[in-house]
C-alpha cells in the first residue's frame, strides 16, 4: 500500500509499505481523506520532540472500516468513521480525574504511532467514532481540528455575553471562530498578518478583524472595548512573543487559552496577571470532544468544508508540503484524498 513516510526531518516521500495487521481490540480503517495540520509540518521540520522516525504522519482522517480485531464490539466492517487520535492509559492521575488528553503515557496517532496518510491504518476500536448519515467523509476528516477548538473554549470557561479575541486566522483560528459561534459567543475579534485569511474570518462571521502588521491591534482593541479589554483570548497564532500583549489586552478576570507548543520562552509580567487576576490555561489535543463536534456538525452549526482550500491526491503530498512551507498565504486546510 502507499503511505506518506517521514524518515527524518526534511526527509519524506510517498512510499510502498506493508499494510498493517489488525490486532485484538483494533479496527483496520481504509482511509478516505486526511487533513494536513501544522503539527504535521512540525514533525517534517524536526520540531516535535515526541515523534520517533520513521513515521507515517496524519491525525485528522476519516474512512471506512475494513476489518476488526478480536474482541471488538460496536464497530463493524463497512462503518463510516472518524478517529480520535488521543490514546490514553486510563490509570494515571490525569486519566483518573477526567483529563486523558494529558495522560502520563499519552500516545497520539500520527505522532507516536503511524497515522492517516496511508491507505490503511490500524487504530484502537475505542478511538473510532461513527458518522451521522449525512456527514461526508471529507467533512469528517476535519472533526479533529474542531475538537481542538472545543477543548480550548471549554478550558477558558466562557460566560454569557463574553467577547472573544482570536490571535491567528489559520485553520485552528477559524475552527475556534466557528465553534465559539456554535456555543453562543456572538462577538469575536480575529487578528492575523495575512489579509486573505482575515477575509475568510469575516465571511465566517467575525465581528472585527485586524491586520497586526498594518494596524495597532492593542490600540484598536482597547478603543473598541472602552479600555476594559477582552474577557477571552485564544492564542491560535502560537507566537511566544505575543504573550505580553495578550496580558495587556485581557480584561480583569480574563482568561487566556494557549495552544502553542514552542519551547521558546515568553515574557510574563506578573503584575499584569495578578492585578487583573487573569487565568492562563494550556489546551492540548482534545478531551473526548468528538461526540460534541459530530453533533454540531450534523446540525449544520459548523461548516468544515469552508476551511478547505485544496484537495490533492496522496501522491501530491510533497508538493502540498512545499506550498505550505513557502506559500502559506495560498492555503487554508489541504485535504488529501487517499481512497475517496
Amino acid at each position: 500500500m502507499k503511505a506518506f513516510q517521514v524518515k527524518a526531518p526534511h526527509d519524506y516521500q510517498v512510499a510502498d509499505v506493508e499494510p498493517p495487521q489488525v490486532a485484538a481490540g483494533e479496527a483496520l480503517v481504509r482511509v478516505a481523506f486526511a487533513g494536513i495540520c501544522g503539527s504535521d509540518m512540525h514533525i517534517i521540520h524536526g520540531d516535535n520532540a515526541f515523534v520517533r522516525f520513521p513515521r507515517t504522519t496524519g491525525h485528522e482522517f476519516a474512512g471506512v472500516v475494513e476489518a476488526v480485531g478480536e474482541g471488538v464490539l460496536g464497530v463493524a466492517v463497512g462503518d463510516r468513521v472518524c478517529i480520535d487520535p488521543v490514546i490514553s492509559c486510563g490509570e494515571c492521575y490525569p486519566c483518573r480525574i477526567g483529563r486523558p488528553n494529558v495522560c502520563s503515557s499519552l500516545e497520539v496517532i500520527g505522532v507516536h504511532r503511524d497515522g492517516g496518510f496511508e491507505e490503511f491504518v490500524a487504530v484502537p476500536a475505542a478511538n473510532v467514532h461513527h458518522l451521522p448519515e449525512h456527514i461526508g467523509l471529507d467533512a469528517a476528516a476535519l472533526v479533529e481540528p474542531y475538537t481542538i477548538a472545543a477543548n480550548v473554549l471549554d478550558r477558558m470557561q466562557p460566560h454569557p455575553g463574553d467577547r472573544l479575541m482570536i490571535l491567528g486566522a489559520g485553520v485552528i483560528g477559524l475552527t475556534i471562530l466557528q465553534m465559539a459561534q456554535a456555543k453562543g459567543i456572538e462577538d469575536v475579534i480575529v487578528t492575523d498578518v495575512i489579509n486573505e485569511r482575515l477575509a475568510v474570518a469575516k465571511q465566517l462571521g467575525a465581528t472585527q478583524v485586524f491586520n497586526s502588521r498594518e494596524q495597532d491591534v492593542e490600540k484598536e482593541v482597547l478603543a473598541l472595548t472602552q479600555g476594559e479589554g477582552v474577557p477571552l483570548i485564544a492564542d491560535a497564532a502560537c507566537v511566544p512573543a505575543l504573550l505580553p500583549q495578550m496580558l495587556r489586552l485581557a480584561s480583569p478576570a480574563g482568561r487566556i487559552g494557549l495552544l502553542g507548543f514552542s519551547a521558546q520562552p515568553s515574557d510574563l509580567v506578573q503584575l499584569e496577571v495578578i492585578k487583573k487576576e487573569l487565568t492562563l490555561v494550556g489546551s492540548r489535543l482534545n478531551n473526548r470532544k468528538f461526540p460534541e463536534v459530530l453533533e454540531l456538525m450534523a446540525s449544520g452549526q459548523l461548516n468544515p468544508l469552508a476551511l478547505v482550500s485544496h484537495r490533492l491526491p496522496l501522491s501530491n503530498m510533497p508538493s502540498a508540503i512545499d506550498m505550505l512551507d513557502h506559500r502559506p498565504e495560498e492555503a487554508r486546510k489541504v485535504l488529501i484524498e487517499i481512497s475517496a
